[in-house]
C-alpha cells in the first residue's frame, strides 16, 4: 500500500470519524426533550415520508425554485455514486475501479451525474442570485442576518466548488484517456469539454488536473458533510426521519394536556368521589406547558434541527405579513439555538446542571406568542411538515398556567367562562332567551 493510499484511509477516517462525533452530539440535544412515542399508523407514515421528504411533494407549490431545488437534490444523490468509487479507489489504488465491471450502464450513470452537475450548477447561481441580488423579503427577515444569511451562501459556494472539481476531474481524465490511445468513455459531458479544455496539454500535466479534481472532490464532500450538523443543511439527513415522526393529524386538532384531561373527566364522573384524598405524586411535580426544551417533546426538538430557514412559513403568516413580530422561521431557529446552547452546557458541566436561560423569555418573548392565530399556515407551508404551532401553543400554556400571564382580552374570556361557562359575560341561563322573543 503506498503512502497516497495511507494518506487517503487516515483522511477518510479522520473525517467519518468527526462527523460521527457531531451526529452524537445532535442526538444527544435531540434527547434533551421528553420522550413521546410515535409509532402509530406506520403504513400512513411511510407514504407521507415517501411522498414529501423523497418526492418532495409540498415544495412543488412553488414550481420554479422547486425545480431548482430537484436539480440539486438528484445531483446530490447520484454523485454519491462518484463517490463511493472514488473511496474505493483511493483505498486499493485502482482507476474508475467500477467500469470494466458497469461497462454501459457505468456510462449512464456518470453521464446523468454530469449533467445533473451543469442543472445543480445553474440551480446554484440562481439561488446565490434569489438571495443576493433579487433579495427575496422572506430571506431579509430580522432573523436572517449574521451567521444565517452566511450559511445559506457557504453552502451554495460550496456546491460550486463540488462541480468544478468533478468537471476538472472527469474533463481531464477523459483527455488523459484519449492521449492513452484509448477511444473516448463517451460520458454526456467530459466527452466534448474534456478534450476542448485540455487536449492541448502533456500528459503530466492532465495528471495533475486529473487529481486536483479528484482530491478536490474528495474534501469538498468531507468538508461538507462535517459542516452539515452547524448548518441548516442537516436536513439533508434529517427531513427523512422528521416527516416520518411528523404529525398526521388533521390541521387545526390540538394535541391536550393528559394530567388536565384527567381531571375533567374526574370531574364529570358520578363514581369518583370529589372528598377522597388526592393520589400522592410520583417524582417532580409536572409542569403545565414548555418552558424551556427540555420540556418539549423530542421530536419538536428533531423539528428544529431540521427546519431548512427557508422561510416559507413565515411568507405565509397573517401575523407577519400585518407587520407583528412573530416568524415562525424565528420560533425554530430559537428553539434550535437553545437546544444547542444548554446540550453544550451541560456536556460541560454535567447533565444534571441547567444554566439560568429559558426557552420562553430569554429566546422568545411573550409578545411573538400571543400574535399567534393558531391558524396553521406555518404547518401547512412547511416542505418537510415542521410545526411551530405545537411548540408556540406550549409555551403559551406554560405563560397562563404557570405564570397566570395572558392579554387582558384573553383574561376576561377565562373568567367569563369560569363564572358563565360560556367566552360571553351573560350567565348560561340566559344564552337562548333570543329564541323567545318572536
Amino acid at each position: 500500500m503506498g503512502i497516497s493510499s495511507i494518506l487517503f484511509i487516515v483522511l477518510i477516517a479522520v473525517g467519518f470519524g468527526f462527523f460521527a462525533f457531531n451526529v452524537r452530539k445532535v442526538i444527544a440535544n435531540i434527547n434533551l426533550g421528553r420522550d413521546k412515542k410515535i409509532n402509530d399508523r406506520k403504513g400512513e407514515r411511510w407514504k407521507v415520508m415517501t411522498l414529501v421528504a423523497l418526492g418532495q411533494k409540498k415544495m412543488f407549490h412553488r414550481p420554479i425554485p422547486a425545480l431548482l431545488h430537484l436539480a440539486i437534490y438528484l445531483a446530490f444523490i447520484l454523485t454519491q455514486v462518484e463517490l463511493v468509487e472514488i473511496i474505493i479507489d483511493g483505498i486499493t489504488g485502482s482507476h474508475r475501479i467500477f467500469q470494466p465491471y458497469l461497462g454501459g450502464f457505468y456510462k449512464l450513470i456518470i453521464s446523468i451525474i454530469e449533467v445533473l452537475s451543469v442543472l445543480a450548477l445553474v440551480a446554484t447561481f440562481a439561488f446565490l442570485a434569489r438571495r443576493n441580488l433579487l433579495k427575496l423579503p422572506r430571506f431579509h427577515k430580522d432573523e436572517m442576518t449574521g451567521w444565517p444569511k452566511l450559511d445559506g451562501n457557504i453552502i451554495l459556494y460550496l456546491e460550486i466548488l463540488l462541480v468544478l472539481f468533478i468537471f476538472t476531474m472527469n474533463g481531464a481524465d477523459e483527455a488523459i484517456h484519449i492521449a492513452n490511445g484509448n477511444e473516448s468513455y463517451g460520458f454526456a459531458m467530459s466527452q466534448w469539454y474534456g478534450p476542448f479544455l485540455f487536449g492541448g496539454m502533456d500528459v503530466e500535466t492532465l495528471h495533475l488536473f486529473e487529481r486536483i479534481g479528484w482530491w478536490g472532490h474528495l474534501a469538498i464532500v468531507l468538508t461538507f458533510m462535517n459542516y452539515l450538523p452547524y448548518s441548516k443543511h442537516f436536513h439533508i439527513f434529517l427531513a427523512f426521519p422528521n416527516v416520518w415522526y411528523s404529525n398526521l393529524d388533521a390541521k387545526g386538532r390540538l394535541s391536550n394536556m393528559e394530567a388536565v384531561t384527567n381531571e375533567v373527566k374526574m370531574m364529570f364522573d358520578p363514581e369518583v368521589d370529589p372528598y377522597a384524598a388526592p393520589v400522592e405524586p410520583v417524582g417532580e411535580p409536572q409542569t403545565f406547558g414548555v418552558k424551556d426544551v427540555t420540556d418539549l417533546p423530542w421530536n419538536s426538538l428533531l423539528q428544529a434541527y431540521t427546519c431548512t430557514e427557508c422561510g416559507r412559513c413565515t411568507s405565509e403568516c397573517p401575523a407577519n405579513q400585518t407587520g407583528k413580530l412573530l416568524s415562525p422561521r424565528k420560533i425554530m431557529m430559537d428553539t434550535r439555538d437553545r437546544m444547542v446552547e444548554l446540550g453544550d452546557y451541560k456536556r460541560k458541566n454535567g447533565a444534571d446542571k441547567h444554566d439560568n436561560k429559558t426557552l420562553v423569555h430569554d429566546y422568545i418573548t411573550e409578545e411573538e406568542l400571543w400574535a399567534c392565530t393558531s391558524c396553521n399556515a406555518c404547518v401547512e407551508a412547511c416542505p418537510v411538515n415542521i410545526d411551530p404551532l405545537s411548540i408556540i401553543v406550549d409555551l403559551r400554556r406554560y405563560l397562563v398556567m404557570e405564570e397566570s400571564k395572558a392579554p387582558s382580552e384573553l383574561t376576561g374570556m377565562f373568567s367569563n367562562i369560569e363564572n358563565n361557562g360560556a367566552p360571553w359575560q351573560f350567565a348560561q341561563a340566559d344564552r337562548l332567551k333570543w329564541k323567545d322573543e318572536n
